[in-house]
């Protein structure tokens, strides 16, 4: 048993965190606020070849396993949420399937530039009436002169309104729920299809979150991505890394805030001393402590499990769960350790609290997850 990372992870991880504290940590106030996409911050994280990171090297990637992944995921959230999820979106779901089936045509024009930086990749599950539950998907898609005719609308779209393409779930044959689920990539341009209604939000700010609207849509036969009816096969191992990334995300926001209250507590004074010396607080700092590092470990070991082709899926859900709630749980003690500054706009420990609320729904609700792990467990 060893938990150490090899000399190649610890060199990845360095990297990835001088990066991010030097072009992420000091504009997430600024992302915040604005609330809008920051593309230039976009294209020098692209320019470092981050957006390729799962792939293979032949495509400009990194070919990294699914633990170096995890690395990325929780810096680069620990620097901003908001801006995470759009690169997180585009290197992982809005990708995998345009990679993994895409013809080499589709992979040229839309994959290829994605891991670039020079288009921007997003997926589209979720509609008004179905969240995690993907059988009960309206979207159409019917056959017709040789290609698909696409109906419906999407919601709740991670870089939805800017996505240059999109990989659309969509039913083929409704009679047959989930196995007559398929996916679809459909291009920005194409007659029918374009973004409605933007989604505020309370946290996440800097990713933009719509509508997408599929008005007639016409794709070519070859844009179906996996075979007819196959969406559960295609999704096979997908779910469990959106699981582990999620999972992961938590732990960046986590140890967020778990630096501002240790920084906090450690100079703020009152009573004629720090805070930190008082026994209260040095026991919720250490529970946060304990928290985040079994999430993280519970997240790695997921983790670990799939890039050794193990089953990896009860583990997947149970650390997104577990690093979830532990996230939760540090960033309003550390709004409490702040006392009246966890509640000002000044810290960052708001934004904290704010953005760790959506980690909540991404990779399944954990009412979805946990049925699923104790189904598993119990296998009655």
């Amino acid at each position: 048993m060893d938990f150490a990372l090899s000399e190649e992870q610890e060199f990845f991880r360095q990297n990835v965190v001088k990066m991010v504290d030097d072009l992420v940590v000091p504009r997430a106030r600024e992302i915040d606020q604005k609330d809008e996409f920051p593309r230039d911050l976009w294209e020098r994280v692209a320019g470092l070849g981050y957006l390729g990171l799962r792939y293979p090297a032949e495509t400009g990637g990194m070919n990294a396993d699914n633990l170096t992944c995890a690395l990325f995921y929780e810096e680069i959230t620990r620097g901003s949420v908001g801006f995470a999820q759009s690169v997180i979106m585009n290197m992982l779901m809005g990708t995998d399937l345009v990679f993994r089936f895409g013809t080499p045509a589709l992979r040229e024009r839309c994959f290829l530039p994605a891991i670039r930086g020079g288009k921007i990749a997003t997926i589209c599950f979720t509609e008004e009436q179905s969240g995690s539950d993907l059988g009960g998907t309206l979207t159409r898609a019917r056959k017709e002169g040789g290609g698909w005719v696409i109906n419906g609308k999407k919601t709740w779209i991670t870089n939805g309104p800017l996505a240059d393409f999109a990989t659309v779930a969509a039913k083929t044959d409704p009679e047959k729920g989930l196995r007559g689920l398929s996916f679809f990539l459909v291009e920005k341009g194409t007659p029918g299809f374009g973004p409605g209604q933007n989604i505020p939000k309370l946290g996440c700010r800097g990713t933009v979150t719509g509508e997408l609207i599929l008005d007639n849509v016409v794709v070519p036969a070859e844009n179906l991505l996996g075979g007819e009816g196959e969406a559960l096969a295609v999704l096979e191992g997908l779910l469990d890394q959106i699981r582990i990334m999620t999972g992961a995300m938590a732990c960046g926001v986590a140890e967020a805030a778990f630096r501002e209250a240790v920084r906090y507590a450690r100079e703020r004074v009152a009573f004629g001393q720090p805070i930190g010396k008082n026994q209260l607080i040095r026991a919720k700092v250490a529970d946060m402590a304990g928290s985040l590092e079994a999430a993280r470990l519970m997240v790695h070991k997921a983790a670990w499990l799939k890039d050794r082709g193990r089953d990896a899926r009860n583990n997947a859900a149970l650390a997104k769960v577990f690093a979830v709630e532990a996230c939760l749980s540090i960033v309003d003690e550390t709004t409490r350790i702040l006392g009246a500054y966890g509640f000002a706009e000044e810290f960052d420990a708001v934004r904290h609290l704010r953005d760790a609320r959506f980690l909540l729904y991404g990779g399944g609700t954990h009412e979805i997850l946990r049925n699923f792990a104790g189904r598993n467990i119990l296998k009655v």
